[in-house]
């Protein structure tokens, strides 16, 4: 299972195109600095406005780059379309994903029984572990959960979820529920507290920047020196915040190129570059952290 630290990798584009070599250099710094697995093609990743071709290619080159190094790849491969799910996924366990993260299907809006059945057929299409992805904010539906529950114990695959929901209840229901759910924080303004209350794994926007406090947090959490995570947590306080001041990806991505990290700061329509008075209240914010190259 891909569990720990994991950051939910940007995509870095130049002269409109996919820049790979950004791309391979970005993930090298993540496991140089000691994460435990990278997310590629996620919301983060801008995936919906990513060609499939583009999309496969970026898995590909994730699984390349980590090869040997113990640095795992949870492969993005969620879709409203159950088929094109299906066909992502297959694609991440034939290169050599670790895992796949599978949101839930946007704009259809399906019944639980739809997300049920949905998630029953990207699992059982593949070998490897799946987990499951509420981002109610961004899809327009939840998956309930006595949903998770009846997917963990009835496809054997399903592993975790990554819940982004903004709920700290969820995720402590979920762990009463069923003790052994691998629960990934997708907020880092919760890391320490969905830890602390049992989480397993952090999906994290932040790491793109600093990847050292995010391995530092979540393993001090794991490891039980919850003094030293819960300090970590504070002190990204800020940065955190500052990084949802507009739609994600477009603060993390501005932060990068702010940091000397990226070459170039392109987005693909409908995302446009932030406001002026968010940069600047960004540019304000660096300022107080240590960005290592």
């Amino acid at each position: 299972m891909v569990v720990g630290a994991m950051s939910a990798l940007i995509t870095p584009f130049k002269n409109g195109k996919v820049d790979y070599a950004t791309f391979e250099r970005l993930i090298q710094r993540q496991i140089r600095y000691g994460m435990d697995a990278c997310l590629p093609v996620g919301t983060t990743g801008e995936s919906a406005t990513l060609t499939h071709q583009e999309h496969m290619e970026c898995i590909e080159v994730a699984v390349k780059t980590c090869h040997g190094s113990g640095t795992k790849v949870l492969a993005g491969a969620g879709s409203n379309s159950t088929k094109e799910a299906i066909e992502l996924a297959q694609f991440a366990q034939k290169v050599g994903a670790d895992a796949v993260l599978c949101v839930t299907p946007y704009y259809n809006k399906p019944t639980q029984d739809g997300l049920f059945e949905h998630y029953k057929a990207v699992a059982n299409s593949i070998e490897i572990p799946l987990m499951l992805y509420n981002v109610p904010s961004r899809t327009g539906v939840s998956i309930e959960i006595s949903t998770a529950l009846r997917l963990f114990e009835q496809v054997p695959n399903i592993y975790g979820i990554k819940e982004a929901a903004g709920s700290l209840e969820r995720v402590v229901a979920l762990q009463a529920s069923n003790p052994k759910a691998i629960i990934a924080s997708g907020d880092d303004a919760l890391n320490f507290p969905i830890l602390a209350s049992g989480g397993s794994a952090v999906t994290s926007v932040t790491g793109n920047l600093l990847p050292n406090k995010i391995a530092e947090l979540t393993h001090s959490a794991l490891n039980g020196d919850f003094k030293k995570s819960r300090e970590i947590n504070t002190q990204l306080y800020e940065i955190n915040k500052v990084l949802f001041c507009e739609t994600n990806p477009s603060p993390i991505k501005t932060a990068m190129y702010l940091s000397g990290l990226l070459e170039t700061l392109e987005f693909r329509l409908p995302l446009v570059e932030m406001k002026k008075e968010n940069i600047a209240l960004l540019e304000k914010t660096l300022e107080k952290y240590e960005v290592l190259k």
